[in-house]
Order: C-alpha cells, then structure tokens, then sequence
C-alpha cells in the first residue's frame, strides 16, 4: 500500500515542475510594442472563448451531475458520489486545459522574440511551454484518480471522474475544433486563394482569430482529449484488476484483494517520472533538428519507463508478464507514431505525391490525398491489433479463468498512455510556435528570424500528426479495455451474459453503433462550413469596404474583433448538439432495448445490456476507422500544401499552390475537427455504458 503513495507523490511533483516551466516561459523577453500587441490580441480572444465556453458547459455539469446522482443513487450503492466525481474529473480537465492554454499564449510571442538569437534559444521556450501543459494534464489526471481511489477504494466510482474529463474533453474538442478551422478555412480561401496575399499576413481580417484557434484547439482541445484518455486508460484497468477472480489471486499473493487495481497507479507515477526526465533531456543546436530532438525525446521518455516499471514490477513482486503487456502497449505507440509521420511527413512520399498531384488541380490533390489517407490506415489498425493480442496472450497463462488476458490488454493501454507529459508536451509544442511563425511575420521581424519560427513551425506540424495518431492508438486500446471492463460490470451485477454476433440484440446495435462515428463527424464538419461560410462573407466585405486594406495602405486596418466573434458564436452554438446527441443514444440503446427485451423475455432477458455491448463494438471499430483517415488524410494535405509553399512546384501563389490550398482546406476539418474528437466520443459511449450498466440491469431484473 505504501507504493501506491507513488501515484498522487508523482502527480504534485508534476504539478511543482510545470510551475517551475512557466515561471521559466514567463522570464523572458515578451518582445517588441507590437509583438506585444499582436500576443495581446491573441490572448484576449482566446480567453474570452475559453470563458464563454466554460460558462456554457457549466450548466451541463451542474444537469448531468444531479441526473447522475439521483438515477445512480437509487439503484446503486455509493452511486449518489458519483455526481461529486463528475463534477470533480470536468474541473480538473478544464483546468488543465487553461493551464496548458495560458502558458501557450505566453510563450508565442517570447518564441519569436528569442529566434532573434537562433533556433537554440528559441526551441526550449516553446518546447518547454508545452511542457507545461502534457505536466499539468498528467499531474492533475493522478492527482484527481488517487483522491477518488483513497476516499472510495472503488473502481467503480473512479469511473464517473473519468465520465466528467471525458465529456469536458469532447466538448473542448469540439469546440476549440470548429472554432480553429472557422478561422483557418476562412483565412486560406479568401487570403491565399482569393487575395494571394500569404497566410499570416497582418492584413487578412482572420488573421487573429486563426491565431486564437491554434490555442483553443490544438492546446486546451488536445489537451483535454488526452486527459480524458488517460484516466479512462487507468480506470478501466483497475476495473479490471478489482475483479472477483482478480481479487482473489491478489489476496492469495499479496493479502491485498485491490493489488492488481493499484498497479496502473503506481505504473502511471512512474510515466510521469520518465517525462519529467525526457523534458529535461530535450535539446537543440544552433543549427539542429527541432523534429529530431522532439523524436528522441519521445523515445527517451519510452526506455526510462520501460526500465522503470520492470524494477517496479520485478521489486513488488507481480508477474514480470504484466509489465511484458505495458512494453508491447508502448512499443505499439512508437511504431503508430513512426506510421503517421511517414503519412504525413513533408519530407516522405505520400506528401510529395500528394503535391505533385495539385499540377492538375485540386479535384486530384483530393482524389490522392483520400487514398493516402485510407492506405495509412493499416498499419495503426494492425498495430493496435497485434498489440491487444500479444498482450492478452502473455498474460492469460497466468490465470484463464481469473481474467488476465484482458488486464494485459488494458496495461498495453496504460503503456501507451503513460508518457502522456511528453506527448502532450510535444503536441502543444504545435501551436506555439505557429503562433510565433505568424507572431514574426504580422510584427515585420527579419526573413532569418521568419526562417528560424518556419523551421520550428514545420517540426511542430509533424509532432501535432504523430501526437494524433499516437492519440487514436491509444484510444483504440483503451475503449478495448473500457469494453472489457463493462463486461466486467455487467457480469458482476448480473452474472454471465454472452455477446454472441448472432444475436438479434448484439447485432442491431453494432449496427447502431457503426453508424455513430459517421454521424457525429458529418455534424462537426457541418458546423465548420456553416461557420465558415459566415467568416467567409465578412472577410471579403472588409477587402470590399475597407479603402485600402488589400494594397496594405497606412491606417487601412481590418477589423479582428469581428472575425473572432463570428469564431467564438458559432463555435459555442454547434458544440452541443453532437456532443448530447452521442449520450443520449447510448443511453437510448441500453434502455428502449431493454424494454424491448422485457417485453419478449427469456432467451433475451438481458438484450438492452447485450445490444449496448455490440453498440460499443461496432462503434469503436467504426471510430478508429474513420479518426484515422481523418487525422493522417488531413495532416497530409496540410504537408502538401507546405512543400509546396517551401518552393516546389512553382511556389507560393502557382495554380499548383491554390489547388493544394483547397485539399488543406478539406483537410482542415478533417485532421482539427471531426478526426481527433472521434477517440474521445468512443471514450465517452464507453464510459456512459459502464456507469448506467447497473441501472439497466436492473431494469431487467
């Protein structure tokens, strides 16, 4: 039990290094008047978005929350607790969204300001930036679990803090989702396309609010996601671990029935150790690789912890076969992330085929783009697969009948996640210094200076691709567990229950449930063209009505606020509905077939509990399917459109550059929107099948 204390040890000590980090950020030079300015613009929408948004979401914890405790209450014991967990996991997952957020506003323009004195100077203030973020996110995640755990000593209760991270974490990525490529899309096809004016130019009305999206999508966004997919990781495994035959091969090896429910905890203490120590070990030349040293730190932080949890594990006492399923979890990450960078890269082939393809417009750009996009979704696919086999099959040796396979195939999830400080912190690593290409470029700074925020700005591209696909991987295992772990419910509450296909029950809902992913996509990108097409017309009226804003005349200036209203509304506006939507149907599918099922009777007493479990199978495969494509399609667009803008194929403003305009276009709410909120929307499905389990049971009982 002492080891345990490791897990909320290492989440403060998180917390300590990221204030350490952001006092670090803080300390340097914020830049010149208008770097200042133009942070200070960028600054204020962004808050003033999160604000909103926050404001609005509150009224939805504060329903969910008194549903939960009054329908959970009844019918189970401690359920009335699991509103104040709710409540509990939606606060820390935004808080570490604004935390994440604040630090990146902060550090943009100092980013800029330093390249004044080379790449080495200005690297660590955005990677370390970042860092705060993936800290806070892990830091306040453990912190968060332990508390639950100690109070409760119940699996199951952790559960509804991961429902609030999780449905916190949809409703950021949504949001900050289709706010950014409102902007983006707004931004390119009027700015580029129409005007040929370049993409940061301080005369595109967008401008700004392109600059905000970066931070409310890719960082509070992301951020969030992985939060929530970190803590179900962690949750569903000591579901699992806290399993009768679990229970007892624990008490018999360790006299503590709760041992294999504490490991993920004292694994993930020893994740945020390995990332402390990977954020330390990151470093850059004057004329280095940033992408380079953003890699080897990820695979840096991968060794420690996989020689850290094998002293743990071999120290302790549990079978070295448990931290064999964690290396294969965190071994399928590497190779998932390799996978997408080879999809998305600039410098490898998919992109450069994809450019090429633009000479004859944009029709083929995504015609290529598309196919790429479908091809690179084999191997993570297979990954996960091979991962979640080999996993299940080291373990189940140590006991068939007690659930070992299934608790090696969650730990390949813990795995995975365990780094999530260092991926996090690579991934915000994107935003920031994007924001300081666009920083440099609107504040009129040198073309060296310009050159060094690009070389930044290209290896934040590709660690935002690979961090997405590392995202989706992790996801895919983790909804695996979380699967096994509502099984693991169920039967506890209601005995053995089959999930054969051929049931009428299981089938229709996996039918269901593979139309799901498709749906909730089809809402999101809806919502960004709605929104798009609003910021569309205002930005050619401000060229139309403002006398000299196109040619750049002195006192000829756009009006930013505008735009970043038009962003913010119609992102608060669309955010709901597909989100309330996929709760509200899982919910649907477990009680009106239960319903259906009481009506009908044995041999289909439990069909509501049985079509929910093929709900959840059919969305998850439907789900990675589609995050994938999303995700590495549109992560290659945008690098064809780069490598073209970097002087290929005619350059910036040739009729190959438009074309590619238009595929990054496409490709805008494919990789920013829709594509990395499907991981989360199969996380919360899962999530709200495990809590109200009980609930249909008894309606079956």
């Amino acid at each position: 039990m002492d080891w345990i204390l490791i897990a909320p040890a290492t989440a403060l000590g998180a917390m300590l290094f990221s204030i350490y980090l952001f006092f670090y950020v803080n300390s340097k030079s914020s830049g010149t008047p208008k770097m200042q300015e133009i942070s200070g613009a960028i600054r204020d929408g962004a808050r003033a978005f999160l604000k909103r948004e926050y404001m609005a979401l509150a009224a939805f914890v504060a329903v969910m929350a008194v549903i939960l405790t009054i329908t959970l209450g009844i019918y189970v014991d401690m359920g009335i607790a699991i509103g104040p967990a709710y409540i509990f996991g939606s606060v820390c997952s935004a808080l570490a969204g604004f935390l994440g957020m604040e630090v990146a506003l902060r550090a943009n323009a100092r980013t800029a300001y330093a390249a004044r004195d080379g790449l080495n100077k200005a690297f660590p203030i955005a990677f370390r930036g970042g860092a705060v973020m993936g800290l806070s996110v892990v830091g306040l995640a453990l912190l968060g679990v332990s508390v639950i755990y100690f109070l409760t000593s119940d699996p199951w209760l952790v559960l509804g803090f991961s429902f609030g991270a999780s449905a916190m974490a949809l409703f950021a990525k949504v949001g900050g989702g289709i706010y950014t490529k409102t902007a983006d899309v707004g931004a390119d096809l009027v700015g580029k396309v129409e005007m040929g004016i370049p993409e940061d130019d301080p005369r595109n009305p967008a401008v700004i609010a392109d600059n905000v999206g970066d931070n409310v999508g890719d960082v509070a966004g992301m951020g969030a996601d992985l939060f929530d997919s970190y803590v179900a990781s962690i949750v569903a495994v000591m579901i699992l671990g806290a399993s009768t035959g679990l229970k007892a091969v624990a008490e018999s090896s360790f006299g503590n029935p709760l041992a294999y429910a504490d490991l993920p905890l004292i694994f993930a203490g020893m994740g945020i150790i390995a990332s402390i120590i990977g954020v330390f070990l990151v470093r850059v030349g004057k004329k280095g690789n940033p992408g380079k040293a953003l890699n080897w730190g990820t695979y840096l932080t991968c060794a420690i912890l996989i020689g850290l949890t094998f002293v743990v594990t071999y120290y302790l006492g549990y079978p070295l076969q448990i931290w064999g399923a964690l290396s294969v979890g965190l071994i399928a990450g590497i190779i998932i992330g390799i996978s997408t960078d080879y999809y998305t890269s600039i410098d490898r082939t998919p992109a450069k085929k994809v450019a090429e393809s633009s000479v004859t417009g944009a029709a083929i750009n995504i015609i290529t783009g598309f196919s790429y996009g479908l091809i690179s979704m084999f191997p993570p696919l297979l990954g996960i697969g091979i991962a979640s086999a080999v996993a299940y099959f080291i373990c189940n040796p140590l006991g068939p009948e007690s659930g070992f396979g299934v608790y090696g195939v969650g730990m390949s999830a813990v795995g995975m996640l365990s780094i999530v400080g260092m991926i996090v912190a690579g991934d915000a690593y994107g935003p920031i210094v994007d924001n300081s290409r666009g920083i440099a470029e609107q504040a009129g700074m040198e073309k060296e200076v310009i050159d060094i925020t690009d070389r930044l700005d290209a290896a934040g591209n590709t660690a935002k691709a690979i961090t997405k696909g590392f995202a989706i991987g992790a996801a895919g295992l983790t909804v695996i567990a979380l699967l096994a772990a509502y099984q693991e419910i169920v039967q506890r509450e209601a005995g053995k229950i089959s999930f054969d296909l051929m049931n009428p029950f299981v089938l229709t809902g996996a039918l269901i449930g593979i139309g799901m992913p498709a749906l909730f996509s089809a809402l999101l990108m809806l919502g960004v063209g709605k929104n798009a097409f609003r910021m569309i017309e205002e930005i050619r009226r401000q060229f139309r009505e403002i006398p000299g804003l196109k040619e750049g005349k002195e006192g000829a200036k756009p009006d930013y606020a505008k735009c970043v209203d038009i962003a913010a509304k119609g992102a608060l506006k669309e955010l709901l509905p597909p989100s309330i939507i996929i709760i509200v149907v899982t919910l649907a599918v477990g009680a009106i077939g239960q319903l259906i099922a009481n009506s009908i009777g044995p041999p289909y007493e439990f069909g509501g509990i049985q079509a929910l479990g093929g709900y959840l199978g059919g969305s998850i495969f439907s789900g990675l399917i589609f995050a994938l494509l999303m995700a590495n399609s549109g992560g290659l667009w945008d690098n064809a459109k780069k490598y073209i803008e970097a002087g290929a194929l005619g350059g910036k403003g040739s009729a190959a550059h438009k074309a590619a305009v238009v595929g990054d276009t496409v490709g805008d709410p494919f990789k920013d929107t829709a594509g990395p909120s499907l991981n989360t929307m199969i996380t919360v499905m899962s999530l709200v099948a495990s809590l109200f389990a009980p609930l249909i049971v008894a309606l079956a009982l």
